[in-house]
């Protein structure tokens, strides 16, 4: 974010809290459409690089870069960026399974379609699973069918809820929907499966992985010929003649 004057660390972080914050909003109200997964702000000397995070990037950029050189002169009225100081860059989603904020709108605009709830969620639910997902949660919640409002859970395969793999492995993401009848909740958590690369998942291993090894070849011991065998510790006493 532009800084006019020598501001405290304090106000510092605040302020960048509520610059990610309302970009964050912006991007996910303009670019919902277009599978927006999220932005990264990169802050250099020079320059403020902002990087969104879509599975859709063609659409993100526009015809010849003019949607994208749009949002970039929004961006940079709205917060007081000095001319050429923004720029911001599209970053395709690897894996778009995996991604909470995807699934999220893309549930979202099923359910405004007109799908049925039950069907719209056991669709998304498939498809991650289907894409290596370890586990995956999707809750709606509001009027559903009938005037009062209620809850439906849908979960499939493996998910933790607590401890630090939750920070790396678990994809969350929280939706509003504007339905007819009311407003609708959507929450889909996704657990991510391990790669060691950290291309599709966390690189960190779960702390709790067993890994059993394949048990070493024993070789038996060599056994010396019969007549130097002793029993019990004692010596054969000698044939009386």
């Amino acid at each position: 974010m532009a800084q006019q004057a020598q501001i405290s660390k304090k106000r510092k972080f605040v302020a960048d809290g509520v610059f990610n914050a309302e970009l964050n909003e912006f991007l996910g109200r303009t670019l919902g459409e277009d599978g927006y997964a999220g932005v990264e702000v990169r802050v250099t000397p020079i320059r403020t690089e902002i990087i969104i995070r879509a599975t859709r990037t063609r659409e993100v950029l526009g015809e010849k870069g003019r949607r994208i050189r749009e949002l970039t002169a929004l961006v940079q009225k709205r917060f007081g960026f000095p001319e050429n100081s923004v720029e911001l860059f599209a970053e395709r989603v690897e894996n778009r399974a995996s991604c909470a904020m995807a699934q999220c709108e893309s549930l979202r605009y099923k359910l405004l379609g007109g799908l049925a709830v039950r069907r719209a969620c056991y669709g998304v639910l498939r498809f991650i699973m289907e894409n290596g997902a370890t586990g995956v949660e999707v809750i709606i919640s509001g009027k559903l069918r009938a005037q009062r409002a209620k809850a439906m859970k849908f979960k499939q395969g493996y998910l933790i809820s607590t401890g630090e793999p939750k920070k790396h492995y678990i994809s969350e993401a929280v939706r509003h929907v504007l339905m007819r009848q009311g407003v609708l909740g959507i929450k889909v958590k996704i657990m991510m499966s391990h790669d060691p690369e950290g291309k599709m998942g966390p690189k960190m291993q779960m702390p709790d992985k067993i890994t059993v090894h394949e048990p070493k070849e024993e070789v038996p011991p060599m056994m010396g010929p019969p007549e130097q065998q002793e029993y019990g510790g004692y010596e054969e006493a000698p044939a009386a003649e």
